[in-house]
């Protein structure tokens, strides 16, 4: 039997992968952009978000109607998303349309025209992407929280940009940006679903040959600092995110984080919600979460509550994160806890597997941070090794790290940051 992974380079550059679902009748192709906010200059922060837009914006060929009639005419779905080190571009359709997707996506990424009545007009969403963004307490929040973690440096801006510098950005530094970073070496081009390899690979010579084929440079290390950020706001809910350095894709305790973020604030039966939002009743809102980077990465808690249960929001966090740490005794990481975080993590990425969508974006990104595709079996392999001495590990060696304190709201009962720090040493 066939793998059904295959991965082609062109002379060109540029990756292709592919994988082989016959059961379905859909496929999922997409371009993957391996530069995001990270790779921007502080002038130019947003311009990888602003390309994200403006590619739907009409090509040599197409005009904006055009691109999303074409795609929706077959009843497809066309997207697109930029993160801290990506930029995706993507559609899903029926087996049979792979063809006129592959065009579109090639279309937009190396013929976009960038009209400046287009640009003008997209500049004023994106000013309003922001503006409701700063109303969103839970959403701004997290961009506080990475500048807190990361300040002065292209880790800790927003994705989306500031107001003044998108009101003011000029036409050539999209195309300059797009230029420099959307070349064949930096793009992975991926499919997955009810397809043939050779037809992918043909397609992405088809379509992609435009592309640029210099050498993109290397960014520069994320240099987590950490610190405190507070705002006083008149809202009914203080917003408080906590977070400390964490580990990257590489890092042998990638996994134990992982599984270490699960029992801790993962679902309804973590540490976290039962014990603050059950048992309590502090928070309506609690998780904790681990954003991995190339480099290194963050591991956070969100809450949400109230002015008053605010006073003893944090100093219950703060003990359930010495917990973690305990060795021994009642309160100590169980071996069922574990167990039932592992449960989780494997149903997640088991039932991702039977997504095109999800299978496309997982073999570029494999491609991108480690230079292969990795076995299901061997993921599998590892989260099955992580033991509770793993996890105990990781909880001593996250909490350690300076902390980040971010809040937003009736912030008058959050302790300060040195507070945080001596009662995490205590």
């Amino acid at each position: 039997m066939t793998d059904p992974i295959a991965t082609t380079r062109l002379p060109n550059g540029l990756t292709v992968v592919s994988e082989r679902m016959d059961r379905v009748e859909t496929v999922s192709f997409g371009a993957y952009v391996a530069s995001g906010t990270r790779n921007e200059l502080a002038s130019e922060n947003g311009v990888s978000h602003f390309l994200e837009h403006m590619a739907f914006k009409g090509t040599e060929r197409r005009s904006a109607v055009q691109i999303a009639e074409e795609i929706e005419n077959v009843g497809g779905h066309i997207n697109a998303y930029t993160a801290r080190e990506q930029t995706a571009y993507y559609v899903k359709l029926l087996k049979e349309d792979l063809a006129l997707g592959a065009d579109i996506i090639g279309d937009i990424l190396t013929h976009s025209t960038f009209v400046p009545e287009e640009l003008e007009r997209e500049r004023g969403v994106i000013l309003q992407e922001i503006g409701q963004a700063n109303d969103t307490p839970d959403d701004i929040i997290f961009d506080h929280f990475q500048e807190t973690a990361f300040p002065d440096q292209a880790m800790g801006r927003p994705t989306l940009g500031t107001e003044a510098l998108i009101r003011d950005m000029k036409r050539d530094t999209l195309t300059g940006y797009m230029r420099q970073h959307y070349t064949t070496g930096n793009v992975v081009i991926a499919a997955a679903g009810n397809l043939r390899h050779e037809d992918v690979v043909e397609l992405a010579r088809s379509h992609f040959g435009d592309l640029p084929t210099e050498l993109v440079g290397q960014t520069d290390p994320g240099r987590y600092l950490g610190g405190e950020f507070r705002e006083e706001k008149d809202l009914e809910q203080v917003h408080v995110v906590l977070g400390f350095p964490s580990v990257g894709y590489r890092d042998p305790d990638y996994y134990p984080v992982l599984l270490l973020s699960t029992l801790l604030g993962g679902g309804m039966s973590s540490r976290l919600f039962q014990e603050i939002r059950e048992k309590r009743g502090l928070v309506y809102s609690i998780y904790a979460f681990n954003s991995p980077f190339n480099d290194g990465g963050l591991f956070g808690i969100y809450a949400g509550t109230g002015e008053d249960e605010a006073k003893e929001l944090v100093p219950v966090t703060l003990e359930e994160l010495r917990k973690v740490q305990r060795s021994s005794g009642p309160e100590a990481v169980r071996q069922v806890e574990l167990d039932r975080a592992r449960a989780q993590l494997k149903s997640s990425l088991l039932m991702s597997l039977e997504s095109t969508g999800s299978r496309c974006e997982q073999l570029a990104r494999q491609l991108q941070i480690f230079g292969r595709i990795i076995p299901t079996a061997e993921t599998v392999a590892r989260i099955e090794a992580v033991t509770l001495d793993d996890i105990r590990r990781a909880a001593s060696r996250m909490f350690a790290g300076r902390p980040t304190l971010t809040a937003l709201g009736p912030v008058t009962h959050i302790p300060s940051l040195a507070d945080v720090t001596e009662r995490l040493a205590a």
